[in-house]
């Protein structure tokens, strides 16, 4: 029990780590007046790739490897479920949350609320899925004797993971302050409005790794899940709005760069 717990905070502790990233990826805002589109644009899709590359390596194939423990021969129809449920998740949050993304413009339905506040509700609901893949890895090595290689390999994912959501969210904070400074924000708010979009990813990472925690059958669902939740961020949110200034090829590569830097840390990690 003292173990288990001490992996949950563990889980806890990187999912924050990696959102406090988004801060800490906002803070040249305080130093340059504006970061070109074509930069901006760059760094996003490297997010994007980091995101697809942890998706696929980190959450997809070790959920089908759990499932496969549990049930075999059907862990890919667990992981299948459980992305689909995770993409619908995230389809009608878009829906019945009103949010505001400032390429796209206005989704959900009509809201009083100031622009600035629409906009973080977008972060927030980008963020969350993040958080909860991080935990959820965690919670992959809670059952496992620590003394254990499969101990060994589940922790260097999850820390490969966390690591990787935390490199795609600097780039995201940056993408946050600059255009809250266009909307005469001083620099220290923008800053810490970035920084607090992101503190939902330890709330969404102690769901996550308690949940598997405590009920071990629902690891492949739960990564599967997660996995699912961020490809929808990714095709629906990241990768259209470095599509739409002008820039795609440039955030093309970026994707590409990001992908490979992810894929490599979750190889030399795990």
């Amino acid at each position: 029990m003292i173990w288990g717990m001490s992996v949950v905070l563990a889980g806890f502790l990187a999912s924050l780590v990696a959102g406090l990233f988004t801060g800490l990826g906002a803070l040249p805002a305080a130093l340059v007046k504006k970061v070109t589109e074509r930069k901006l644009d760059v760094m996003l899709g490297f997010a994007a790739g980091v995101m697809l590359a942890a998706t696929s390596f980190s959450l997809i194939v070790p959920g089908i490897e759990y499932g496969d423990e549990m049930w075999p021969g059907k862990g890919v129809y667990a992981v299948a479920v459980g992305m689909l449920i995770g993409g619908l998740f995230l389809d009608r949050a878009d829906k019945w949350l009103p949010h505001e993304h400032f390429v796209k413009g206005h989704e959900g339905p009509e809201s009083r609320l100031r622009k600035i506040w629409l906009f973080i509700i977008a972060i927030t609901l980008h963020n969350f899925p993040e958080g909860l893949a991080v935990g959820v890895g965690f919670g992959a090595a809670a059952a496992l004797p620590p003394d254990s290689p499969e101990f060994a390999a589940a922790i260097g994912g999850a820390v490969a993971l966390a690591i990787g959501i935390g490199l795609q969210n600097a780039p995201e904070g940056l993408a946050v302050a600059m255009p809250l400074m266009g909307e005469v924000y001083t620099r220290r708010k923008a800053i810490w409005i970035a920084t607090a979009t992101g503190l939902v990813e330890p709330v969404g990472g102690l769901l996550g790794v308690v949940a598997v925690a405590v009920f071990r059958p629902l690891l492949p669902f739960g990564l599967a899940f997660a996995a699912g939740a961020m490809l929808f961020v990714i095709c629906d949110e990241i990768i259209p709005e470095t599509h739409g200034r002008g820039f795609a090829r440039q955030a093309t590569f970026g994707v590409m760069v990001g992908f490979v830097v992810m894929m490599a840390m979750d190889n030399l990690l795990g």
